[in-house]
Order: C-alpha cells, then sequence, then structure tokens
C-alpha cells in the first residue's frame, strides 16, 4: 500500500480563496477591511519570519494588518498596556501576540489580556471554554483547526472512529481532541489522547484509524505504530542540520514519512502538509472576528 497525500498547500488555497471573497464581502457592506495586529517582543529570527508571513497574507487577502515590535528588554507590563490598548481599537479585529515571547514574561498573563472577542488564535481561556462546550461563536486554535479542515475537504469519514492524539499540548492536542470528540457533523470521533507517560504507546497508536502526531519529535513514529489502511496527521515540524540545504537545514515531522507512507491510506508531507493551514486558518479566524464585530 502507498498512501495517498493529503496536499495542505492546494487545500489551504481554497480556504484562503473563501477568506478572500469573505473579506471582500465585508469591505462592501461596512466600508473597511479587517484589521490584524501583530505584536512581537524581540528578534527572534523565527517570529520575525513567521510574522512577516502573515502581513504579506493579510496583504494579500485585502485584511488590514498592523505589526508593532517591541523591545526584548519591554517589561511584562508594557506588554499587557498594549494588549490592552489595541482591545479599545475598533478598527482592529483581531489580536496576535507571536510566541515566543523573552524570558520572564508570562505567556499566559499576556494570552489572557487579550479580548476574547479577538483572540484569532484561541488560545484564551474563555475560546477554549467555548469550545470544550460546543459553541461555536468562540476561536479555535488555528493549527488543529486546520488539521479538522484537511480531514475534512480530504472526504475522510470521521463520525465514529478511533482517532489517537499523540500530545496533550493546549495548542494542538487538546483541541484536537474537543474539535474530534464534539457530537455533529464531522466529528462524533472516539478520541485517545496519549503522552509522555502513556504505557505501551504502540499498542495504543496501532488502534488508530486516524493518528495524529503533534509531539515535537522529529520521526518519532515508525512503521510498527501505525495499522494497515490508517490516516496519519503530521504536524510536527523540526528543523534538523543538513549541509547539503542551502538553508543549512531541512524539515522533519513527527512521522518517519518513507515507512510510515507505506503502510497508511492518506498521509500529511512535511513540510506542505498541517504547516499551510495554520496561516489560512488565522485568516479565518480574522474575518470571522470582524463579521462578529457588527
Amino acid at each position: 500500500m502507498s498512501a495517498r497525500l493529503i496536499d495542505g498547500k492546494a487545500i489551504s488555497e481554497q480556504v484562503l480563496q473563501e477568506t478572500q471573497d469573505g473579506v471582500t464581502q465585508f469591505r462592501a457592506k461596512h466600508g473597511c477591511a479587517p484589521g490584524l495586529a501583530f505584536v512581537r517582543v524581540g528578534e527572534d529570527p523565527a517570529s520575525v519570519v513567521y510574522v512577516g508571513a502573515k502581513a504579506k497574507m493579510c496583504e494579500r487577502l485585502g485584511i488590514q494588518s498592523q505589526t508593532f515590535v517591541l523591545p526584548a528588554i519591554t517589561s511584562e507590563s508594557q506588554v499587557l498596556e498594549l494588549v490592552r490598548s489595541l482591545n479599545g481599537q475598533k478598527s482592529i479585529h483581531g489580536i496576535l501576540v507571536q510566541a515566543p515571547l523573552p524570558d520572564g514574561m508570562s505567556q499566559d498573563r499576556v494570552f489572557e489580556a487579550i479580548d476574547p472577542a479577538k483572540d484569532v488564535d484561541g488560545f484564551h481561556p474563555m475560546n477554549v471554554g467555548k469550545l470544550a462546550v460546543g459553541d461555536p461563536g468562540g476561536f479555535i486554535a488555528c493549527t488543529p483547526a486546520g488539521v479538522h479542515q484537511l480531514l475534512i475537504r480530504s472526504g475522510i469519514e470521521i463520525a465514529g472512529k478511533h482517532v489517537v492524539v499523540l500530545g496533550r499540548s493546549r495548542i494542538v492536542g487538546k483541541p484536537m481532541a474537543l474539535i474530534l470528540m464534539e457530537k455533529g457533523k464531522y466529528a462524533d470521533a472516539t478520541v485517545t489522547v496519549c503522552h509522555s507517560r502513556s504505557r505501551d504507546l504502540p499498542s495504543l497508536t496501532r488502534q488508530a484509524d486516524i493518528l495524529i502526531a503533534a509531539l515535537g519529535r522529529n520521526r518519532f513514529v515508525k512503521a510498527d505504530m501505525v495499522r494497515d489502511g490508517a490516516v496519519v496527521m503530521d504536524v510536527g515540524i523540526t528543523r534538523v542540520p543538513d549541509s547539503s540545504k542551502k538553508s543549512g537545514f531541512r524539515l522533519e515531522g513527527d512521522v518517519d514519512f518513507g515507512s510510515v507512507s507505506e503502510k497508511a491510506s492518506w498521509i500529511t508531507p512535511v513540510p506542505g502538509g498541517v504547516g499551510p493551514m495554520t496561516i489560512a486558518m488565522l485568516m479565518a479566524n480574522t474575518l470571522k472576528a470582524a463579521q462578529f464585530s457588527m
């Protein structure tokens, strides 16, 4: 068996086109564009690249973005003051504070200072709570929301399936489980969440009809951990030094793609799988926030 690839680039383009159409309609109806504010503290190289890419995507879709760059020596109270100021600006519908924050600064306190109605990252406790109770009025974290869309748009049946999620982070693992166990269309799965304390992990992963790997450990999932015909979603992404590459590194996922792709029925590649969906769902969340504000 050779798995079919789930093309995250192609599916993200579908989501982006739908969002762009929605932005055009929003501007025509309200006379303004959805607004997204980025807050970056310090000069972490990856953060600079990520915020730049998100701002560029906003420009492409017609979303008005502003980037606020603060030096790494900025105090937590100053960051909170900026966030609260952005909360009060009507032209800004979404706020994203780029992680990681400098050492000594509480990421939780900063994220919780964002108005839940502008929390397009979906990290605020109120939005997490809405997800837990099935309230569609909140925002879902972008990466698990993107995985969900990949499953839906690839025509993969979820209802009644056994999903095993590797990883229990608040950013991916926990919201992923909540999304898929919810009662309703494109959900109704039986979900097992595994983590570093789970016993006999391979025996658990081999039960999965759908295996979602979100551990952050490159090539952790081997072929003997996957049942024949399983759907494998690889959320992990790790930079591995590689002198043969111009960049000096290559990207690897949590799944040993070469061996697992011979057993799975569907699989996401790294790169080009889940990654492109994260920014697409951020754009969709920003449009949603603007629509909710009117």
